[in-house]
This record gives structure tokens, sequence and C-alpha cells, in this order.
């Protein structure tokens, strides 16, 4: 597979500048490639993982993007040796298509209750009493969200590849809406940051996007936007989407996961360790990201929030080391 673009290089600090002991490498010689989307709001939780590798003596090259279902072939052949985006349940096609758990190594969870799915501005839905996506039958309701003269509501959709369009063009038939709604793609930044433009000229505005993300800390739900829930349970892989409180917003709660190079894991121990408990909470990432948004989106810059954030987190994080070092005891 050939890798879509190499994320500039930055110079990870030593293990000794983080505290770690020169004879205490496990690492020591191995190199280590990792991959992420072409996401940047992704590359702060995969550089916090290369970190954590470079102090326990790996030899981390920089980061390589490519497209997920690419991804996975990387690592499952071994031209590359993990990535910390894998989403769990939305990717499960994509992981099994690759080789699945014959192919791959994956413990634990690095960040739990990652949502996603479709919004309207808050002032439209109280106007109109619209809470659910099937509003959107009624051809009055869609034309609210028109946005190019056709009667359909627009929607801010998926970008191809994701694995979330393939959910939203599955409902879309499950819940009878292809006369109601265009499903807009494209490059998602791009058409969000338009989507918010017109939120902010004052006009109605329906969406996908999913936490953690930088969207919900611009429009806010609750208070700037609302969260729509979907008539039924239907999505391509079956699963009931409800939540504990009666919702149901038509995606299962995510979470993100390290997913490595089986082979790879099972002869660096400490690196199979370090995978497994990395945890890493939705706000500090949403709060990483918003920083990207406000334009401190060079490597640079990053890998100095990474840095504040092992700062800021110091005890867990040699904790990890620790767990990882004595792994490969």
């Amino acid at each position: 597979m050939t890798m879509k673009k190499t994320l500039t290089g930055i110079v990870l600090a030593s293990g000794v500048a983080f505290g770690a002991q020169a004879q205490d490498m496990p690492g020591e010689g191995v190199s280590v490639q990792a991959i992420q989307s072409p996401i940047a709001e992704e590359t702060f939780q995969t550089m916090l993982v290369n970190q954590a590798l470079t102090d326990l003596g790996y030899d981390v090259q920089p980061i390589q993007e490519v497209d997920y279902s690419a991804g996975y072939t990387s690592i499952a052949n071994g031209d590359a040796t993990y990535m910390a985006v894998n989403w769990y349940p939305l990717h499960n096609n994509m992981y099994k298509n690759a080789g699945g758990d014959g192919k791959f190594y994956r413990k634990g969870n690095y960040i739990n209750g990652a949502a996603q799915g479709y919004l309207i501005d808050k002032k439209t839905a109280e106007k109109y009493d619209i809470d659910n996506i099937e509003d959107f039958k009624d051809p009055e309701i869609a034309k609210i969200f028109d946005t190019d003269g056709d009667g359909k509501a627009d929607l801010t959709g998926c970008q191809a590849g994701w694995g979330c369009e393939g959910v939203i063009e599955h409902q879309l038939d499950a819940f009878k809406l292809r006369d109601s709604i265009t499903h807009k793609q494209g490059q998602y930044a791009a058409i969000i940051s338009d989507t918010i433009t017109r939120y902010e000229n004052g006009d109605s505005i329906f969406y996908y996007t999913w936490t953690p993300y930088w969207v919900s800390g611009i429009l806010v739900p609750g208070k700037d936007v609302i969260w729509l829930e979907v008539p039924f349970s239907s999505n391509p892989n079956g699963a009931d989407t409800k939540l504990p409180n009666g919702k149901n917003y038509g995606f299962e709660i995510n979470s993100e996961r390290i997913v490595a190079n089986k082979a790879f894991a099972k002869a660096n121990p400490a690196a199979a360790k370090l995978f497994e408990i990395m945890e890493l909470s939705v706000n500090d990432v949403s709060a990483q990201n918003m920083k990207i948004r406000d334009g401190e989106d060079s490597q640079e810059q990053i890998m100095a929030h990474t840095q504040s954030w092992i700062k800021s987190h110091r005890e867990t994080y040699d904790n990890w080391l620790k767990a990882a070092r004595d792994a490969a005891e």
C-alpha cells in the first residue's frame, strides 16, 4: 500500500527528559510506525502514544496518514505498526475484512464515550417542534433545511471512507427519508465550517457530527443545537442503539481503541501492555481539538499540547510506563 502523507517529523523528547531511566528501555532498537487518518484532530491522541513508546526506547517514525480501510490492511500486513483511531464498533467491518483478531492485537479502550448522530439548531427545533429525524417526512419541515432549492433537507454529512457514511445511507433507506433528505458529502472540515457560517447568519442547519471533536464546542448541544432521535434502531451491524435513558440517536456509543499488528504485539509485550492500558478522556481530546480549530494546528503545536497533557497527568503517564516496563520483564 502507499501512504498518503507523512506528517512533519517532530523530534520527540527523549525518555530521560521525561523521567525514564536509560537502562529501562524495553523497546530499544525496535522501529514503530504509527498511522492515522487524514483528520488532523486525531494527531494528538496518536502523538501521545508515540511519546510513551519513545520513552520506552522504541524508534518511533513520523506518523503516516492513510485512509482508514487502507490503514487496517497496512497494519495487518506489517507495513505499519498501529493506529490509535479504531472506532469500535463503527469500524468493525473494516477490521474484520482486513483479518480481524487473527491479524490484529486490540485490548482495552483508549477513549470511551464517543457519541455521534444528527443535530439541528435549537431555535428551529423549538419553533417547529422537531425532535426526531422522522419529522423530516413532512415536506414543510424538510424545506426549512433546504440549501439548494430542491425542496429536500440538506444534511451536512459524513466524509466517504469514514464508516459513518454507511450508517447514514442505510438509515435514509430504513427510515424512508430518501425523498426528504439529501446526504451532502465532501471534505468534512470544509462543509461543517460552511454549516457553522450559515448558523451564524441565522439560517436553520442540519448536520452529522461526533465527539470528541471541536464542533460541539462551537455548536453546543442543549444550548445552540439539539440531537435528533431516530424512530427505531437500524444500522448495518444490526445493533440496538437505544440508550439506557430511552433516547435513541441512531448510532452506538463508540470507543476509540488502539489496534496493532498482532505479531508486533506478541514480540513486544511492553508496547502491547501500553496499548491496552492507555486511557484518554473525551473532554481532553475535545479541548485539544478546539485548539486546532483556533489555529494551533502545526505539528510543533500539537506536540506541545501532547507534552502539556503529560505534564498535567504526570502520575498517570508514569504509571503507564511502569506497567509497560513490568510487562517486558
